[in-house]
């Protein structure tokens, strides 16, 4: 049986990707195997929205080459759909493909089997104005199951590159999305994480039809053996009044927003081409709280965006703890070549950019703490998904609390209902009440 190995970089997307193509290959009769073991095939899912992940994508090329200089080494994702020419200079790439025709992936690699040279399937993203099919049933020894819906985005925020390396937005039909969340509720998931790189554009580009990403949370809620629904990503001004109103209708919705908010200042939000203002976003997060008191609402923050000066950050900082996010994702600014803000002037220099990023690392610490805390004592339904030593199981809330717990019992893929009793730096440790 050969053997293949897959290493993700980057978004939730490439990790959805990722398992979708692995199990192509199983089809073919390919056993998945660890990444840092000898392989027949290795398969690197890139990431391109950073120079970090840039080269970290280089680096793992490199490594599983020198895994087993015999394999086939299949690249594929956003750096290379973007970056072609950097990845076939690297020696003993077998195939190297886009953002686009992943569904080809273990035919390719067996053409590239019969040959010595490179199998390049790059086509021009901006024209693909259809989703690409790659579903997956999923494997029951996990709990939360990633179904993507949509891919592309039209934003063109002034820091970012994915609207180039993902094309415009597509989305999915509503029917592939069902038939696949009711395979991934007879493999045994009871939580569905829905996810795509502009989730709240779903159903944008149907044209003639009134389908939107309300809809198809509330089919999938109908799906019996789905527990859980949650949202990857959703940006604030997508969080109309009609929408949350639905959701708070819906009982299996976990309440757990994150809403990507990039910057607290309204000048810098303007020079990033975000489309709100402070006072906007406020609005959105003020009526989630109207409506779900319990909800945690996490964020992105980049910090060091080109011009963005001392009192600009602490206008996001203030900001930042006005809102009481739950946790912040915080990423310092790295320059991208092909957007506005790599020509930017006034660009921010490294050490102060670590600086920032490390005030809003230990706010948001604070922040998370701060969030559990109003939690002990509470009876919470934690759906648990992993077992470690000595019987501990950990798992989450509805509201994303992590959750510690110690059981004889199995309670692998199980909701149960625990008491929050203690606070211990990122998680809660509780006990299970029986019922």
């Amino acid at each position: 049986m050969p053997k293949v190995a897959f290493f993700t970089l980057g978004c939730k997307v490439n990790q959805y990707e990722s398992a979708a193509m692995a199990e192509l290959f199983e089809k073919k009769g390919y056993e998945i195997v660890d990444f840092d073991t000898k392989a027949d095939v290795y398969v690197v899912n890139t990431c391109n929205v950073t120079n970090e992940s840039a080269r970290k994508s280089r680096q793992v090329i490199r490594k599983a080459i020198r895994n087993n200089p015999s394999a086939k080494v299949a690249v594929v994702g956003c750096y290379v759909q973007m970056a072609l020419h950097e990845v076939l200079n690297i020696p003993g790439i077998s195939v190297a493909v886009g953002t686009k025709d992943r569904h080809r992936i273990v035919d390719l690699v067996e053409k590239a089997k019969q040959g010595s040279q490179p199998i390049v399937t790059v086509s021009n993203i901006m024209k693909q104005q259809t989703f690409e099919e790659i579903a997956f049933k999923g494997h029951c020894q996990k709990t939360r199951a990633f179904l993507k819906i949509q891919d592309g985005c039209n934003m063109f925020c002034s820091y970012c590159i994915i609207p180039y390396a993902r094309g415009p937005v597509r989305s999915r039909s509503i029917g592939n999305i069902i038939d696949e969340a009711q395979n991934l509720a007879k493999d045994g998931f009871k939580e569905i994480v829905l996810t795509g790189i502009h989730l709240g554009l779903y159903g944008r580009d149907f044209k003639g039809e009134n389908i939107h990403l309300l809809d198809v949370i509330s089919r999938i809620a109908e799906i019996e053996g789905i527990e859980r629904i949650r949202l990857s990503s959703i940006e604030a001004m997508e969080l109309t009044d009609e929408f949350l109103n639905g959701l708070f209708e819906i009982k299996k919705f976990c309440h757990h927003f994150h809403v990507p908010l990039q910057s607290g200042c309204d000048t810098v939000l303007r020079r990033m081409n975000r489309r709100y203002t402070t006072d906007e976003f406020r609005d959105r997060i003020n009526y989630i709280r109207e409506l779900m008191p319990d909800a945690s609402i996490t964020t992105d923050v980049i910090v060091g965006f080109p011009g963005e000066t001392e009192e600009e950050f602490k206008q996001t900082e203030n900001f930042i703890k006005e809102i009481n996010f739950s946790r912040l994702h915080v990423f310092p600014f790295s320059p991208r070549k092909g957007t506005l803000a790599d020509d930017m002037p006034n660009q921010i220099e490294k050490s102060v950019k670590v600086e920032r990023s490390h005030r809003l690392i230990s706010l948001s610490e604070k922040l998370e703490r701060d969030f559990c805390k109003r939690f002990i004592n509470s009876i919470q339904e934690v759906l648990f998904e992993d077992k470690k030593d000595d019987n501990f199981y950990e798992g989450l809330t509805g509201n994303y609390i992590k959750v510690a717990v110690k059981s004889k019992q199995d309670l692998h893929n199980k909701i149960i209902h625990v008491r929050l009793k203690k606070a211990l730096n990122d998680y809660i440790f509780g006990e299970v009440i029986e019922k």
